[in-house]
């Protein structure tokens, strides 16, 4: 009877995973990962954005399924027999068959597009592109899947989907790394430098099962996360201290990068960091943070080129933002719709330039001073301005106080005076300033007055006695005014005067006279900015001339700038076209702001500007922030996202080696960590796939050899921020200051060429030139050369992913860059002074350190046979001893010098340049 029952269940089972499989082999065509590469691969370069050739395109559904030149559609849902796509695919006359000129499609891809056609043609959507859903969790199971098991290995659910697929690839997972390898690894990963001593100590003694969370935990409220998870976003940001370009000048905006770094170790919620540095400016009330915040797309490049087109250089700013807000913080190459409709993914061409009219109504037009500015007081000017704003509320208005908040904060709105035009004895200086001679003139045009009775403006003159007459609509128009220009003894004058109240919109003309000037060729007179306005109110309430000469005194106040962003007023709006194959010349259709129809629609309540655009960005259904983002962190940790290609998660991006484990972590990430980034790092490196050895099992090399299932943690080369700060940390001087201007460490001589203005590279000296890589002062064309020997860029435009190489420059840089050599001179002296009496001993001191972990005796060996080598040349030769340490000192022995030698190779062993 037993055997009876055996023998049923047996056959049962049988049954069941027969009809399984027939099941599973009996699946529709999946137009994503079946349909979609062949038409990618295949069809797409005649048939989609770019070209639609016989009037036939494959890029959205309704124009596959739409009449062709021909007047009949290729795609027949239902019936591949009739329909002209499948036969041309099989034509034999090489003149018809498709694609042209190109060999023939297989006979599988043949029978995939014919079943397709046969199941209704249906169109997918691209993974990325699918709104994130809760994703069920991977168990391990027994008996054809009948049932669920349990895994000693798993520590939380991000192994399941690992170990998942390792199952199904016949792999296991490799074993936990030790505690020395594993306190490098998470210190490197979460603050970008070893551990500081007492935490790395704390968790190296402690042998509890908690002691590695403990450890996590302390790194991720140390405030070096900040500095370190900053690093990585500067290169998203673009962010440098110069402008770019030619000139490629100064630029003040290093308070970004603090904001950056308060942002993270905050672990300010990821919606709120999306939305301040996208608008925070247009926030009720904005704070300094707010607008400081919006840096982000002040990091956009500046033409200070004389004679260039500031109107082409502002527009391609524009687009800047526009391609880095895809890019940087939704993984999508949109920056192709420029020019026409995607060739692969569902993005048109006017979806460029309806999204571009979110950015491009702001208030910064390529001016030298990079205006807007956020002007920051002293804390007794703040206190005064404060003072002046409670004034004005209790005697004006709310919104009085409010406007001459905001005015006093960034002197906007104004009008640059680089939209003169029609200049006669006059011109743009500079590209940047209306410069009027003798007897000159130009026009300011279509200025809205709407009952302005105040002209405020900000200008320089050399000379005495000059007068400025404004006329309305023409130069022999109605006078508007008549100003008499004093000269400015230096820098620049801000002056008010009265107006004749005028109603509408009108271009003006300014005509400069002064008999005093004799030569023909000198400019009397420069313009920066103009602003009609109402004169300063309250005129009669108790306080007012207080209050008048407070506002004087801010407007003229010294302060600290940073460039912000500042959204036009309604009054100066300025109109969205679509650019004819991205010419900005050629103007097409006026498009209003709006985003693209294949993603998530925009909020019903949200305005239609920057801040709208954030709030689109971060609402739950759309589908490509949380994703990006997290994969972005993945591959900080990993070395690899989880789809490779960072800068591209549509359908010619890398698909992910796991994107169900993709999707589970993104929507975690929104929905229970409430967009922490903190807590979506934790989950990943207490999870044991990120705590495995990395050591290589013959079984890895054969059937995974890129460690694409994670069957081991994968090792990767330090990033450029991460060798320095390393090699800081190691010889005992980095600094622990935080926060503040760019610095200058050692560079060699000759990097810095400026001959338009004279910039040099200033080496600090003290502490500030053993400060943190992400402070090092970064100028564009001329970035620090040994953070771009190691991969890193430049900065003119977003960069999502660097590419990490491996060069002989590398070794050269590290063994020889006078910054390393300083940097092994101390951590020599390091050594010496550690109470180690013996080379042997101060080598192994400096080992630990350097690893966390004791040297082996044949590492030993080779470090002592080198200090005894050097030892012998330097004992010989004082001058070589002396250049090694840097000039004659009372540590110049052939003794440190040697040291010194071993402390160079230290720091350039394999095991620290990597992360194991």
């Amino acid at each position: 009877m037993n055997k009876k029952i055996v023998f049923i269940v047996i056959i049962a089972t049988l049954v069941i995973a027969t009809g399984w499989m027939m099941g599973a082999n009996s699946k529709p065509v999946d137009f994503t990962t079946q349909v979609k590469p062949i038409i990618n691969k295949n069809c797409i370069t005649c048939h989609g954005g770019v070209k639609q050739k016989g009037g036939f395109s494959l890029l959205f559904r309704e124009e596959a399924l739409g009449n062709t030149e021909s007047g009949k559609p290729a795609i027949i849902p239902g019936d591949p027999d009739n329909s002209e796509l499948i036969r041309r695919l099989t034509l034999s006359d090489p003149e018809d068959r498709m694609p042209y000129k190109h060999d023939a499609l297989s006979k599988e891809d043949i029978d995939i597009l014919r079943q397709w056609v046969k199941e209704g043609a249906h169109w997918g959507q691209h993974w990325a592109y699918a709104p994130l859903q809760p994703v069920a969790v991977p168990q391990p199971t027994s008996f054809f899947g009948l049932f669920h098991t349990s895994s000693s290995w798993v520590t939380n659910p991000i192994d399941n989907f690992i170990e998942q697929k390792l199952t199904d690839n016949n792999l296991q997972p490799s074993p936990q790394a030790d505690k020395q390898t594993l306190l490098r690894r998470v210190s490197l990963d979460i603050i970008g430098m070893p551990a500081p001593e007492k935490i790395a100590n704390s968790f190296l003694a402690d042998n509890s099962d908690s002691a590695y969370a403990r450890l996590v935990d302390a790194l991720l409220a140390s405030p070096h996360y900040g500095e370190k998870w900053t690093s990585m976003w500067l290169d998203i940001a673009r962010y440098a201290d110069t402008k770019g370009y030619e000139a490629d000048r100064g630029r003040n905006i290093w308070k970004y990068r603090d904001w950056l770094i308060n942002a993270f170790n905050t672990d300010m919620p990821y919606d709120s960091f999306i939305t301040k540095q996208l608008a925070g400016d247009l926030l009720n009330n904005p704070t300094d943070a707010d607008y400081i915040a919006t840096a982000f797309h002040r990091n956009t490049m500046t033409n200070d080129e004389g004679g260039t087109e500031n109107e082409e250089f502002r527009t391609s700013a524009v687009m800047d933002r526009v391609n880095t807000t895809w890019q940087g913080l939704m993984g999508s190459t949109f920056a192709c719709v420029q020019c026409h409709s995607h060739p692969y993914d569902p993005f048109k061409h006017d979806d460029y330039y309806k999204f571009m009219a979110f950015f491009n109504n702001s208030r910064d037009e390529d001016t030298e001073a990079d205006y807007p500015l956020l002007r920051q007081y002293t804390t007794t000017d703040s206190s005064n301005l404060l003072s002046l704003t409670r004034w004005l509320a209790a005697n004006v208005s709310t919104n009085s106080a409010k406007a001459y908040y905001s005015f006093l904060k960034t002197w906007q709105p104004t009008i640059n005076s680089l939209q003169c035009d029609q200049f006669k004895n006059a011109a743009l200086v500079s590209s940047w300033y209306a410069g009027m001679r003798n007897n000159g003139s130009c026009r300011l045009k279509q200025v809205t007055l709407n009952g302005a009775s105040q002209l405020m403006f900000r200008y320089t003159a050399s000379v005495q006695n000059g007068v400025w007459a404004i006329h309305l609509d023409s130069l022999n128009g109605p006078l508007l005014t008549t100003i008499n220009l004093a000269a400015v003894k230096e820098g620049w004058k801000i002056a008010a005067v009265s107006i004749p109240a005028t109603d509408g919109v009108h271009d003006l003309y300014f005509t400069y006279h002064n008999n005093t000037i004799d030569n023909p060729e000198t400019t009397g007179v420069l313009f920066e900015w103009f602003c009609f306005g109402q004169p300063f109110p309250g005129r009669g309430k108790p306080g007012y001339d207080n209050a008048y000469h407070l506002f004087w005194s801010l407007m003229n106040a010294p302060v600290s700038t940073t460039p912000v962003m500042f959204e036009n007023p309604d009054y100066m709006h300025r109109a969205s076209y679509v650019f004819e194959r991205g010419n900005w010349l050629v103007k097409g259709n006026v498009v209003n702001p709006d985003v693209p129809k294949s993603l998530n629609a925009f909020p019903a309540k949200a305005p239609r500007n920057r801040l709208g655009v954030a709030m689109w960005l971060t609402e739950k259904q759309n589908p490509l922030t949380a994703r990006t983002m997290v994969n972005r962190v993945w591959e900080q940790l990993f070395g690899t996202g989880l789809a490779e290609t960072l800068e591209d998660l549509g359908s010619q991006g890398i698909p992910p080696t796991h994107v169900d484990l993709l999707n589970w972590l993104s929507y975690q990430y929104m929905n229970e960590d409430h967009w922490s980034t903190k807590q979506l790092i934790r989950t990943i490196v207490m999870s044991s796939t990120y705590r495995q050895d990395s050591k290589m099992n013959s079984d890895a090399q054969q059937n995974d050899p890129g460690n694409k299932l994670y069957g081991r943690f994968p090792r990767t080369r330090l990033s450029a921020e991460q060798i320095r700060d390393q090699s800081l940390c190691i010889s005992g001087i980095m600094s622990g200051k935080m926060f503040g201007p760019s610095v200058y460490p050692y560079q060699p001589n000759g990097i810095w060429l400026s001959p338009w203005n004279g910039d040099e590279w200033r080496q600090n000296t003290g502490e500030d030139q053993y400060r943190r890589a992400v402070y090092t002062y970064w100028k564009r064309s001329a970035a620090y050369p040994s953070m771009l020997t190691f991969d890193g860029v430049s900065r003119e435009v977003c960069t999502v992913r660097r590419i990490r190489t491996n060069t002989p420059l590398q070794a050269l840089t590290t063994l020889n860059d006078s910054a390393f050599v300083d940097m092994a001179r101390h951590f020599a002296l390091r050594m010496q002074q550690s109470g180690a009496n013996t080379p042997t001993a101060q080598i192994q001191k400096g080992f630990l350190w350097a690893t966390y972990h004791p040297i082996d005796d044949k590492s030993l060996l080779s470090l002592l046979q080198l200090y005894n080598t050097a030892l012998q040349s330097f004992s010989k030769d004082e001058q070589k001893t002396c250049e090694i340490m840097g000039g004659m000192n009372v540590h110049t022995t052939a003794a440190t010098a040697a040291l010194t030698v071993v402390a160079n190779a230290i720091l350039n062993i394999d095991e620290l340049m990597t992360k194991n």
